[in-house]
């Protein structure tokens, strides 16, 4: 899953270099933090959170074949 928001994310954005993706396990649940460059953020954004929203859809999607939750959290 890790792998999946970091290729999507260096994709989308002007300076890849500073994407940066961690992931906190838990029992059932995984916690995905995005962080990248401050003028980067509007475009992992989106107008009115689509682009979050798909990505974050596509990452319960994929998720949901490992029979986990994942969460995706983007960090200013």
């Amino acid at each position: 899953m890790k792998e999946l928001i970091d290729y999507i994310a260096k994709a989308l954005v002007d300076h890849p270099d500073q994407v940066t993706v961690s992931e906190i396990e838990g029992n059932q649940t995984s916690v995905l933090e995005l962080k990248v460059a401050k003028e980067d953020l509007g475009k992992v954004i989106g107008k009115q959170g689509r682009t979050a929203r798909a990505m974050r859809t596509i990452l319960s999607a994929a998720s949901a074949k490992v029979k986990k939750r994942t969460v995706l959290e983007i960090i200013e």
